[in-house]
């Protein structure tokens, strides 16, 4: 476990190449938080992480966008693009954060209100580690399901009523968690954070991704929820952090 104080730019140039299994990690994104006033470089940092990750490795990059004079600014897909035709990652999956709660939505802006955050699951190669979980419950369990059908060649369908032999199945890529105080986690040190995610978020991409004895990354460790997650976990950890008032909230909470 190494929590280290600095600039994720400087810091990961030290770490070896393919050190990493998994890096999971929210950064800051456009201006809506001010985060102390301290920013990043994008660029620098994705190529750092592509070379530091493992032949197999993931990164979980979980971003969104700010809307400025009614546009969003398309930050998270810019991110995304250059990961893939800059760094070199594959794009293994566009997955979704739908937010459950949380502060009511701000006034009219001539849209709906936005409740979700992207989740950019990249892979350096074809993964080396898929451990996908397992908790959709199949309604017609043991039974036959006869409302299935089969696409023809021709465009047609015919029904093929096939057994249901499992009880649950994979859940698919939109996951949603409850936020807010005292949702996303427990741990009152970890309220002073303005933009925490979900300790549940950071469990299933941990189990999805890594396994036991693995080393897990963030570069932007905020207020320590994947260190938390990853020692529970019994992962390798470790987390950079800019600022030393949310490392030592990280500290106190990952103790």
């Amino acid at each position: 476990m190494r929590l280290i104080l600095g600039d994720s730019a400087k810091i990961l140039k030290s770490f070896e190449a393919g050190c990493i299994d998994l890096t999971l990690t929210s950064p800051p994104y456009d201006d809506a938080r001010d985060y102390k006033g301290y920013c990043f470089d994008f660029e620098k940092i994705a190529k750092e992480i592509y070379r530091i990750t493992k032949n197999g490795g993931v990164l979980v990059w979980v971003v969104a966008d700010q809307t400025k004079k009614f546009s969003e600014t398309l930050t998270s897909f810019k991110q995304a693009i250059f990961f893939k035709e800059e760094c070199g990652f594959n794009l293994l999956d566009t997955m979704i954060y739908e937010k459950n709660g949380g502060p009511a939505p701000y006034p009219n802006m001539m849209r709906y209100a936005p409740s979700f955050e992207y989740m950019f699951v990249f892979s350096k190669g074809k993964p080396k580690t898929f451990n996908p979980i397992k908790d959709r419950r199949n309604k017609v369990f043991g039974k036959v399901n006869s409302g299935n059908t089969a696409r023809q060649k021709d465009g047609s369908t015919k029904p093929s009523g096939s057994y249901v032999p499992k009880e649950f199945s994979i859940r698919p890529n939109i996951w949603t968690y409850d936020v807010g105080k005292n949702k996303d986690t427990k741990d009152k040190v970890a309220m002073t954070h303005p933009a925490r995610f979900p300790e549940l978020l950071a469990k299933d991409h941990i189990l999805s991704w890594s396994n036991e004895s693995d080393v897990v990354c963030d570069p932007f460790m905020g207020s320590g929820t994947t260190g938390k997650i990853a020692k529970e976990l019994s992962r390798n950890f470790i987390g950079v952090e800019i600022s030393e008032e949310y490392l030592n909230i990280a500290k106190e909470r990952i103790a």
